[in-house]
């Protein structure tokens, strides 16, 4: 990995960290519908007017395999995330989003873009034993509401993971903001309708406000074009190497900003998890100096 591409993947990990804190802030008062909505149709715009200064071209012919990225990559986890930030403190599920990568090394493996060996199947095991951590001795009461949430942000992890091989893909045949912009245009019109009901119910305050657009224009709208020129270079996997720092990232901005309790049950969940996703991936820092 290049450093440029190092460099990358933090400013992207840092980005979608402070995503979570934002969810926080702008859900109570927006709604779950309006917030993933307006965060979708925030980034479409963004991504419509790069294409139109860059002069690129939109893929109409590839709209299915647009809608159904649209679907796994933006909707399912904008949604079920947004829903969890009203029930979940932003560092858990910064923490739970980590189980991304294990879904997304089954489904590489699945897709015939990695393989199933040993190790994985070990990280597999350590991250669902690292939830189970964070939402039993975590600071936040153990109730139904919170293992909903927690349960949301799993399948938001899960429904991104298996997108990213596909997301792969993809980037054979289109550009990195020509996916990103289609996927977000989907995104949008399949997240109109919700918006729509929960606009009625919603208090427009001004720190909301700020939260979505920040949302909608950086860390969704150019944070996913980053992401997939990321994609494009690397592997699947080795592409999801961002969602290792989101927790960093994640925790302490919920805890500088929103003034959030740290755990025992936190850091052991939190460890075991990334452990799991250091399992899956193979990652190994100290490499250089002790090879496996």
């Amino acid at each position: 990995m290049q450093a440029r591409q190092f460099a990358q993947i933090v400013g992207l990990s840092a980005l979608w960290g402070a995503s979570f804190p934002f969810i926080r802030i702008a859900v109570p008062a927006l709604g779950p519908w309006l917030v993933a909505g307006s965060r979708a149709a925030l980034a479409c715009i963004t991504l419509m007017l790069l294409m139109r200064a860059l002069r690129e071209r939109w893929p109409w012919s590839e709209w299915r395999e647009l809608l159904l990225l649209g679907t796994l990559a933006l909707t399912l986890p904008f949604l079920l995330f947004a829903w969890a930030g009203l029930h979940l403190p932003s560092g858990y599920s910064a923490l739970l989003n980590t189980t991304a990568v294990l879904f997304g090394t089954l489904a590489s493996a699945w897709m015939k873009e990695d393989t199933l060996t040993p190790r994985k199947l070990l990280g597999c095991v350590c991250g669902f034993v690292g939830v189970g951590l964070i939402v039993r001795l975590g600071p936040v009461q153990t109730d139904a509401l919170t293992l909903a949430a927690a349960l949301a942000c799993v399948l938001g992890a899960a429904s991104y993971g298996f997108a990213t091989p596909l997301m792969k893909r993809a980037t054979t045949r289109m550009s990195p903001l020509a996916i990103a912009a289609g996927m977000h245009a989907a995104a949008s019109l399949l997240l109109l309708p919700g918006s729509l009901w929960g606009l009625g119910e919603a208090t427009f305050t001004p720190m909301a406000v700020v939260a979505v657009l920040v949302m909608g224009l950086i860390t969704s709208g150019l944070a996913y074009w980053l992401h997939l020129r990321i994609v494009r270079a690397l592997t699947p996997v080795a592409a999801m190497s961002p969602v290792f720092l989101i927790p960093v990232f994640g925790v302490a901005w919920g805890h500088l900003f929103l003034g959030e309790t740290l755990s025992p049950g936190v850091f052991s969940g939190g460890a075991l998890v990334l452990l799991a996703c250091a399992l899956v991936t193979g990652f190994n820092p100290w490499r250089r100096w002790f090879p496996a």
